[in-house]
């Protein structure tokens, strides 16, 4: 091993570790998550700015939902995000150390960029995966014409919550009022409409 090691430089031998630390971890995770084994158990993704609750039956319930998805998801991001990094940084700037006459400065910049690249590529992945699976779960337009409860007071203008049943389960969304008046939590309520930005649009139960 000090042979081994000894043929690579100072800036080398960093590139090497965050090429070998983050490879594994990186592998391991990706693997956890498709056995299962994330501890996060499975969700539902929402639309923009929607907070989901899937009630099975008992208080407990599951925690969906686009509030639940944007904090699963920054978790999964800054882990799976930092050992990518890691190491594509450490890959690409190991190759380019060792295989190319660039100097440290050049390699550096480079290995930093494939990096962040990959931190990005990664997080387009996790976006557009969470969109198909909220395209084949739920179709909000269903929620039109059924009635709800005030979940979180909606403003005079302004935005609040409501639980509302759709396709037999019942979720927490975004919500206006119809008449731009306040409603205050507890009321019943019945969606009138859904914005294109699945948001919905209520009005009170007489």
């Amino acid at each position: 091993m000090p042979t081994f090691a000894s043929e690579f430089s100072g800036i080398e031998k960093l590139y090497l570790v965050c090429a070998v630390i983050g490879g594994i971890l990186f592998v391991v995770r990706l693997v956890l998550q498709f056995v299962g084994g994330d501890g996060g158990g499975d969700y539902d993704a929402g639309g923009a700015d929607i907070a989901d609750i899937d009630v099975d039956g008992d208080v407990g319930g599951h925690l969906d939902g686009d509030m639940h998805d944007a904090y699963l998801s920054f978790k999964i991001l800054s882990f799976q995000g930092l050992t990518a990094f890691f190491m594509m940084f450490g890959l690409v700037g190991l190759a380019m150390s060792r295989q190319t006459g660039h100097n440290a400065t050049t390699c550096l910049v480079v290995a930093t960029g494939a990096g962040l690249g990959t931190v990005w590529i990664i997080g387009l992945i996790f976006r557009k995966a969470a969109s198909l699976q909220a395209s084949g779960n739920i179709n909000l337009r269903n929620a039109i014409g059924q009635e709800g409860e005030i979940y979180l007071t909606i403003p005079n203008a302004g935005t609040g919550k409501a639980k509302v049943t759709v396709q037999d389960r019942l979720r927490i969304y975004n919500a206006v009022s119809k008449d731009k008046t306040e409603i205050k939590t507890g009321q019943r309520v019945r969606v009138v409409e859904v914005t294109p930005q699945d948001v919905l649009v209520v009005e009170n139960v007489e």
